[in-house]
């Protein structure tokens, strides 16, 4: 099938994610049929819920994402778009900050004593993603259309110092070391776009060098359109998007601060457990599905969680029953 340019979205390569997907769905049909669903249905569809969310992420950064930069490349070089492109570019940003909000939703769903993301603490969220996004993407789509030849090779780079970064932090999310290797190729895909939490600890570090890093090169690739701006015939347009990308990046940066001086769990931890937190007490009270690996993230994310310990155990697979 011919893929169309125009458009950012491509669910051929949805397969990995289709079987988790209908897995979830007969699991939320087969507990909306009961009239009082027993406590393991509800464990294993929250189970399932976790793995389609994550998932789900790796597929908003592994192919979304970089057919919206090769969008915003093609509009780049043309100079100009359809009013139905703008539309489709700015559902794919929608897109991707949902699956970043999603997901550390899920997070916080497997540490009971995290407390659940309000209405105004997930719009804080999700627009502090959008603004940091939107001018990361633009400044690696002008790269693209300035120097399509040497697009791949920026990528690699980075993606190499990534990826180095990733092995230096130790994570142990898979259960062989193979595996492992194919998530850290992950996560370093994600943290060239957004940042990704993957290793134990206090974070703030970590991500203040993240950001330094990537607002550092993406100064570069305008700095290389300054130099360059003669290669296109979008100069208009560009002085528009780049002054605009700058005050969302500002916004974005304004909005994060904001959540995480005031609204991050480590704000304000409750004492007890969260009332209704049944699906993630030890094994020893209640042999339901454990989805070990999503524990551990949120561990990884939420370093202060009383209860995560209990969760976490070396050497058991993920979903052990």
């Amino acid at each position: 099938m011919k893929e169309n340019s125009d458009s950012p979205q491509n669910s051929s390569s949805l397969s990995f994610l289709v079987p988790r997907c209908v897995q979830g769905l007969q699991q939320g049909l087969l507990v909306w049929r009961q009239e009082a669903p027993s406590q393991f249905d509800l464990a294993y569809a929250d189970f399932l819920s976790l793995d389609i969310s994550m998932l789900r992420l790796f597929e908003t950064f592994l192919e979304t994402t970089p057919q919206l930069t090769l969008v915003l490349a093609i509009v780049l070089q043309r100079g100009s778009a359809e009013y139905y492109q703008w539309v489709s570019i700015c559902t794919s940003f929608v897109g991707i900050s949902w699956a970043l909000l999603d997901y550390h939703r899920a997070l916080r769903t497997c540490l009971p004593s995290t407390p659940r993301l309000g209405l105004g603490t997930s719009v804080i969220y999700f627009l502090w993603n959008l603004l940091l996004l939107w001018p990361r993407v633009l400044v690696v789509a002008l790269f693209s259309a300035l120097f399509p030849r040497y697009v791949v090779l920026h990528f690699l780079g980075l993606w190499l110092v990534l990826l180095f970064w990733v092995w230096l932090q130790g994570t142990d999310f898979m259960p062989d070391p193979c595996s492992e290797w194919l998530y850290r190729a992950t996560v370093a895909t994600i943290l060239y776009f957004s940042w990704f939490n993957v290793a134990e600890g206090p974070t703030r570090g970590r991500a203040t060098i993240h950001l330094v890093f990537l607002l550092s090169d993406s100064l570069l690739m305008v700095v290389t359109w300054v130099t360059h701006v003669a290669w296109l015939p979008s100069g208009s347009l560009l002085q528009m998007l780049l002054p605009g990308a700058g005050i969302c990046f500002l916004l974005g940066l304004a909005l994060r601060l904001v959540y995480y001086c005031w609204l991050h769990p480590s704000c304000h931890w409750e004492p007890d457990r969260v009332d209704g937190a049944w699906g993630l007490r030890s094994l020893e009270e209640r042999p339901l599905p454990q989805n070990r690996r999503m524990a551990q993230l949120a561990q990884n994310f939420f370093p202060k969680a009383k209860d995560a310990p209990a969760l976490l155990r070396k050497g058991e697979v993920n979903g052990v029953l």
